[in-house]
C-alpha cells in the first residue's frame, strides 16, 4: 500500500515534553483501518524516518493519533516533530503496520505501561474494552505531569481497570511489578508491556517464569546486548548476495547495513537498532546472532535485521537480488528477494 499524505489537524500538550499529533485525510476521506499495537512510519524530514504507535481507539477511521516524547539525547526524530510540525501542514506516513498485536483468546489481559510506553497500550485498552475482554491497565509515571493521556484514560476506560502508579522518581515507591506478575500468573492470562529501559528490564525479570507465548513486549530503545560467547563476529565475517555472488567483508564494529550501503546497495532502514523491522531481510545460509527485539523465533530462522544482526560463522548468504540493469560501476540498487512482509505480527514476544 502506498504512503499517505495526511494533514496535521491538531497538536496537544499531553504531559511534560509529550505532544500528541492528530492526523487526518486532507479531504476528509476515511483512513486505512488499524488494530491495537499498530504503528506508522513517519517521515520527519528527508531521510529521517521514525515509527510511532497509534494510540487512539482502533475503531476510528477518520484520524490517527500518535504521542511523541521529546528526547533531547535521541537521534533527532522526536525533536524534529516537536520543533518542525505545525497544525495545517501535510506530512507523509506509511499505512499502519503491526509488530505488537493482541493475541486472540485470552481470558485476562494485563497491560503494563511505563512513561511514553502508554501509547500502544492505550490503544489496546480501548480495543479490549470495546470487545468486552477482561483486562487491567497499570500505568507507571514519575508524577501527574508526566502521565500522558491520563485524563482521557480516566474518562474513557472503566475506572476499576485503570491503575495509575506515581513514584516521584523513586521506583521503590511505585508498582511492585514482580509481586503483580507473581499474583497474576495463571492459565489464560496474557501480558503486554512497554516503556523505558529500566521498566522493560524489571518486567522481563518478573515475567521470566511465565509460560512461553504469554508475555509480549515492544521496545522503544534497544536494551543492552551482551556479546555472545564464542561468536567469531568480533573478528568480522563475510556476507554474500545470493543472486550475484558478490561478497563483502563486515569488519568488527561495522553493521551489515553500513557495508551494504557503502557498496551502493540500498536497504530501507529507520531505527538501525533492531526495533522496527524496516530493514528485515531474508538469508539462505549461515548462523545468525540476531540481536534484534522485533522478530519472533519463527522469522529468525529465515530473516535477520542487518542493522544489528551478526554472523556466528564466517559467511552469511543474504536473500537479495539485483535489478537486471545492475552495473557494478554505477551505484547499484538491490531489492529484497522476499519483499512482502507476512501479514501476521512480526514479533515483540519476549
Amino acid at each position: 500500500m502506498p504512503e499517505l499524505e495526511l494533514l496535521v489537524r491538531q497538536i496537544r500538550l499531553e504531559a511534560r515534553n509529550v505532544h500528541s499529533y492528530e492526523l487526518v485525510h486532507p479531504q476528509g476521506a476515511p483512513l486505512p483501518g488499524f488494530e491495537a499495537g499498530e504503528h506508522i512510519d513517519v517521515q520527519v524530514a528527508d531521510g529521517l524516518l521514525r515509527q510511532y504507535s497509534l494510540c487512539n481507539p482502533p475503531g476510528e477511521r477518520q484520524r490517527y493519533v500518535i504521542g511523541v516524547l521529546r528526547e533531547e539525547q535521541g537521534r533527532g526524530g522526536s525533536r524534529g516533530l516537536h520543533q518542525g510540525w505545525r497544525v495545517g501542514q501535510l506530512v507523509r506516513v506509511s499505512p499502519p503496520r503491526n509488530h505488537f498485536a493482541l493475541r486472540p483468546g485470552a481470558r485476562h489481559v494485563l497491560l503494563l505501561a511505563g512513561g511514553i510506553g502508554i501509547t500502544p497500550l492505550k490503544a489496546m485498552a480501548h480495543q479490549l474494552q470495546a470487545q468486552a475482554v477482561d483486562y487491567e491497565l497499570h500505568y507507571c509515571a514519575r508524577d501527574a505531569q508526566c502521565a500522558a493521556f491520563a485524563d482521557e484514560l480516566r474518562s474513557s476506560l472503566d475506572p476499576a481497570r485503570l491503575h495509575l502508579h506515581l513514584d516521584g522518581g523513586d521506583p521503590s515507591r511505585g508498582l511492585d511489578i514482580a509481586a503483580l506478575l507473581a499474583a497474576e500468573r495463571r492459565e489464560g492470562t496474557q501480558v503486554y508491556y512497554c516503556g523505558p529501559a529500566g521498566f522493560m528490564k524489571a518486567c522481563a525479570s518478573a515475567a521470566a517464569l511465565w509460560p512461553a507465548g504469554s508475555v509480549h513486549c515492544e521496545h522503544f530503545q534497544a536494551p543492552d546486548r551482551p556479546v555472545c560467547d564464542g561468536a567469531p563476529s568480533a573478528g568480522g565475517f563475510t556476507v554474500q548476495i545470493a543472486s550475484s555472488g558478490l561478497r563483502l567483508h563486515v569488519a568488527a564494529q561495522r553493521s551489515i547495513v553500513e557495508v551494504l550501503r557503502e557498496a551502493g546497495i540500498e536497504i530501507a532502514t529507520s531505527c538501525e537498532a533492531g526495533l522496527c523491522a524496516t530493514c528485515k531481510t531474508g538469508y539462505l545460509q549461515g548462523e545468525v546472532e540476531h540481536q534484534d527485539c522485533i522478530l519472533g523465533p519463527d522469522e529468525q530462522r529465515t530473516h535477520l535485521t542487518p542493522c544489528v544482526s551478526r554472523a556466528r560463522g564466517e559467511l552469511l548468504v543474504l536473500d537479495l537480488y539485483i535489478v537486471p540493469s545492475f552495473d557494478p560501476r554505477a551505484a547499484p540498487r538491490l531489492r529484497r528477494a522476499a519483499c512482502a512482509r507476512p501479514a501476521r505480527p512480526a514479533g515483540g514476544a519476549c
